[in-house]
């Protein structure tokens, strides 16, 4: 850091330290004159920003009781502008001292950028057409003893904006939008499935083992039982057994924990929604997909086409269908129909630069090609099906290619959006995918399946044919929102606690 930035901090701190300062007294002074206004415990609004901008017609000379936060102030004299910032947006308030009178007009003059109030006023229109409330009387709600950053200076620096989310939320228009629209996406989601006769349920974040998925778990302690317990990773167990209860349709929208790397794609807590069908398969989970999102966006945004990044994105079905052999043949013009052994696919991914790692068969390398010479071409919605048997221990295969399983991703923007089943309901054949699992785990494989005996019990019992996916909300939201990471669109993201 240069001298000059260093002289420029410790200006800066000074300069907060007095701010401070001066807003305590000022505090001090309302408690010892009896107007403390962290007595104050309720005010009756009436009415918000958006009642009056959008429908100022019907508002005009009409009485009104908001409640928000100051956000500038102007005063000129006998009379003062000022915006307030309620949850919808913002409005000009307009303060005289021939309105209020001069005693509380000075107390107005000395309130602060940041202080919560509450105003009653008429609704009129100034001299240059601005939708304004004249004031009548006004109540400090809360004072403000830290000022706000400055949209232009303060809250541009990300680090800041995601850890005072807070303070990003009222400084940020745009911020504020992003996460409404977060919630309109969540509430369509539930609509959709409730429509379709999907049953919401829950089921439990801390589980004995942690299965579903293939990720490394967080760990905890459970003092009673006297045993480790894991922040669940995925609830398809759960899910999968209320199918086998016969509860047929069933959706879960909640957080998922997996222990690893953070990127603008990755948090180690995320939203997930999974859902079963009984009676169906992956092709039906496709159409559901397809209809789902496509429907979502239509509704909270009025539109299937939308813009990500400075890409269009059409969202209308149908969607592409490739299977992952055909993605790598024609991304990486390897034939892996052709090939019949797993030293043969070895070979040839030596001879494509692939580093390889341990003895990997046929089906993980297919699925090391696709990852690296397919995925990022995948702009526009599309279902990758058929994925190798040894990547997909809950699936079941398919009949005529036992190799590879009734499975898809669905991926947008390069990114994998889904990822759905028909679901492996053969009991003996789901005991030996795990003990797969398990042997691979036994090999120092962090993100492999444990043994879950109670589910293959459950199965003995009879799973129907069933359908099941997984569809990433966050990542849902990032696209409908145009947000280039997920700590956009998720209001606290993991961060690393700053040094003090």
């Amino acid at each position: 850091m240069s001298d000059s930035n260093g002289n420029n901090n410790i200006v800066e701190e000074l300069d907060l330290n007095e701010i401070l300062k001066v807003r305590r007294e000022k505090l001090k002074e309302l408690q010892e004159s009896g107007a403390d206004p962290f007595q104050v415990v309720k005010y009756d609004v009436t009415h918000h920003t958006s009642d009056i901008l959008e429908n100022f017609e019907d508002y005009e000379g009409k009485d009104v009781s908001l409640a928000g936060r100051i956000m500038s102030k102007r005063s000129m004299g006998k009379s003062s502008f000022s915006d307030l910032l309620d949850r919808d947006g913002r409005i000009q308030l307009y303060v005289r001292i021939n309105d209020i009178g001069e005693k509380e007009y000075e107390a107005f003059k000395k309130l602060d950028i940041g202080d919560l109030i509450g105003v009653k006023g008429t609704v009129f229109k100034t001299r240059t057409g601005e939708i304004s409330v004249r004031v009548s009387q006004y109540i400090l709600l809360s004072k403000s003893l830290r000022p706000l950053p400055e949209k232009w200076h303060g809250l541009k620096d990300t680090d800041i904006r995601y850890r005072q989310r807070y303070l990003d939320l009222i400084v940020n228009p745009e911020v504020k939008k992003t996460f409404i629209l977060r919630s309109r996406i969540i509430s369509a989601i539930r609509k959709f499935m409730d429509n379709r006769g999907f049953l919401e349920v829950e089921t439990p974040i801390l589980n004995t083992i942690p299965g579903g998925a293939a990720a490394r778990p967080f760990v905890t302690y459970h003092n009673t039982l006297d045993m480790n317990m894991y922040l669940r990773i995925a609830p398809e167990l759960y899910l999968k057994r209320l199918i086998v209860g016969g509860l047929e349709r069933v959706y879960e929208i909640g957080r998922m924990f997996r222990n690893e790397g953070m990127s603008v794609k990755h948090n180690p807590e995320f939203t997930m929604m999974e859902l079963y069908q009984a009676y169906t398969d992956y092709h039906g989970m496709m159409e559901l997909a397809e209809q789902l999102i496509s429907q979502v966006a239509q509704e909270v945004l009025g539109t299937m086409k939308v813009t990500y990044q400075g890409t269009e994105i059409d969202l209308t079905p149908p969607w592409t269908r490739l299977t992952m052999t055909e993605a790598v043949l024609k991304y990486a013009g390897v034939d892996f129909s052709k090939i019949t052994s797993d030293e043969e696919a070895r070979k040839v991914a030596q001879e494509k630069g692939l580093k390889l790692e341990g003895n990997p068969v046929k089906g993980e390398i297919l699925n090391l090609f696709f990852e690296e010479f397919a995925e990022d071409n995948l702009i526009q919605p599309t279902f990758i099906m058929d994925y190798p048997v040894e990547i997909s221990p809950l699936t079941k295969r398919k009949a005529d290619q036992p190799e590879l399983t009734e499975r898809f991703e669905l991926f947008i923007t390069g990114r994998e959006f889904g990822n759905a089943y028909s679901e492996l309901n053969d009991p003996i054949d789901q005991k030996e995918r795990f003990l797969d699992q398990v042997r691979k785990r036994e090999a120092g494989d962090e993100e492999a399946n444990m043994m879950d005996e109670d589910f293959v019990i459950a199965l003995e019992h009879g799973l129907p044919p069933t359908g099941g996916m997984g569809i990433g909300i966050d990542r849902l939201v990032m696209l409908l929102t145009d947000s280039p990471s997920i700590r956009d669109v998720l209001l606290f993201p993991t961060m690393k606690p700053k040094d003090n």
